[in-house]
């Protein structure tokens, strides 16, 4: 099997401005990794679920956020500059937990190449029903 290359990926972040209450922008990716930022007026990712084959890492921007474990138990609450690194099969979710909305760099690492940039989403085990349609979110690409 041959190992598919890719060039170095300039990207700038820039808060996009919306009315959605969720927005996701993709700064850039290769087949086992994604970078992203979340930006989120309120809620967050509210449901229980685990990925199998992602191993997140998530630092706060701008806001705060708390993240969950099984039985709703807090695992961490973050402000600016911190952040929490999930395992690949640990279950969780969060949400936005301050004042001022939500800008969220969630960083993916794969442990197996994902062809498809849709397989990263339907890695998703989702433990509870979702209270947002995870597809649905809007991803718009950062500037390059």
């Amino acid at each position: 099997m041959s190992q598919r290359t890719f060039d170095p990926q300039r990207f700038s972040y820039v808060k996009p401005e919306t009315d959605r209450v969720i927005q996701v922008v993709k700064l850039a990716n290769t087949d086992r990794m994604h970078a992203l930022v979340h930006v989120l007026k309120k809620g967050g990712e509210n449901n229980l679920h685990s990925h199998t084959h992602q191993d997140g890492l998530w630092m706060v921007l701008r806001g705060g956020a708390r993240f969950y474990g099984e039985g709703n138990k807090v695992l961490a609450e973050i402000g600016p500059n911190e952040g929490i690194l999930i395992p690949r099969g640990f279950r969780y979710w969060f949400e936005s937990c301050g004042s001022t909305e939500l800008e969220l760099l969630h960083v993916i690492a794969l442990d197996q190449p994902q062809a498809d940039e849709r397989q990263v989403v339907k890695d998703r085990i989702n433990y509870e029903p979702p209270k947002t349609d995870i597809e649905a979110i809007p991803v718009t690409e950062a500037g390059r």
